[in-house]
C-alpha cells in the first residue's frame, strides 16, 4: 500500500522492565474526578462521570530516571498543572461491567494533564467545547507504564505533584468519585474500548499555574514518577 505522504510513527510509551513499548490508541480523560477539586472549580457532589479526549500525538513521554520538556504552548497565560493516574487498557470491550474491569487493565502511568485553563474557561463561558484548553500539542506527559501485577495498591496509592519542589497536589487515588473499574464501566458504554487506550482518571485539588522555567515531579506510590520541565 501507498500513501500521499510517509504515515506518522506510532505513539508508544515504554513498559517497565521490558523491552517492548505500549502503541497508544486513544486517550480518554475524566473531568472532575476528586470531589475537592470539583468543590474549587465550582462543582460538589457526585454528578454522573463525563469525559474528553486528547490526541495519542499529544502524549510527551517522560522516560525513567530524566525529565521531559515542554514548550510553554500559545494562546495563553495560565498554563495549569494536573497530575493524574493513567488507566493502561491491555484487552479492549464494550460495554464492560466494573465487576470486570481489572481483566482489561494492562497496567499503570504517572501523567499530566496539562491545560490552558483561560483558553478552557472562555469556552466553558460560551457553552463550546474544550478542545483549545485540553487537547493541544505536548498537553499529555506521561511516565512509563507499569504492568498492573507489579503495581501495588494502586486503588489506595498517595498521588502527588511539586512544582520547583514545592507541594502543589497531594492527595490518594481512593479519594476518586468514580473509580478505576467504575470509571471503565462508564467509558465503555460509550465508546468500544481498544488495546492501547490511555485513561486519565482526573486530578486532586490544588491545580494552579507554571511558567516557562519551572520543574513539575509527580508520582503515584508504586509506579514510577515523572519529571517535567516546561522551556
Amino acid at each position: 500500500m501507498s500513501y500521499v505522504f510517509p504515515p506518522p510513527a506510532v505513539v508508544s510509551v515504554p513498559v517497565v522492565g521490558r523491552a517492548e513499548r505500549f502503541p497508544v490508541h486513544r486517550i480518554y480523560c475524566v473531568g472532575r474526578n476528586y470531589e475537592e477539586h470539583a468543590k474549587e472549580m465550582g462543582f460538589t457532589g457526585r454528578e454522573p462521570p463525563f469525559f474528553f479526549m486528547k490526541p495519542a500525538d499529544a502524549i510527551v513521554v517522560a522516560e525513567a530516571g530524566q525529565a521531559a520538556t515542554i514548550p510553554y504552548p500559545p494562546l495563553t497565560r495560565n498554563l495549569h498543572h494536573e497530575i493524574e493516574l493513567v488507566v493502561a487498557i491491555g484487552r479492549g470491550g464494550r460495554a464492560i461491567k466494573a465487576a470486570d474491569a481489572a481483566g482489561h487493565i494492562y497496567g499503570y502511568a504517572v501523567g499530566l494533564d496539562m491545560t490552558r485553563r483561560d483558553l478552557q474557561n472562555d469556552m466553558k463561558k460560551q457553552g463550546r467545547p474544550w478542545c483549545i484548553g485540553k487537547a493541544y500539542d505536548h498537553s499529555a506527559p506521561i511516565g512509563p507504564i507499569t504492568p498492573a501485577a507489579e503495581a501495588g495498591d494502586i486503588g489506595n496509592a498517595a498521588i502527588w505533584v511539586q512544582v520547583n519542589g514545592s507541594d502543589r497536589q497531594r492527595s490518594n487515588v481512593s479519594k476518586l468519585i468514580w473509580n478505576i473499574a467504575e470509571t471503565i464501566e462508564h467509558l465503555s458504554a460509550a465508546w468500544e474500548l481498544q488495546p492501547g487506550d490511555l485513561i486519565y482518571t482526573g486530578t486532586p485539588e490544588g491545580v494552579a499555574a507554571v511558567v516557562s522555567s519551572d520543574t513539575m515531579t509527580g508520582g503515584v506510590d508504586g509506579l514510577t514518577g515523572i519529571t517535567v520541565h516546561v522551556a
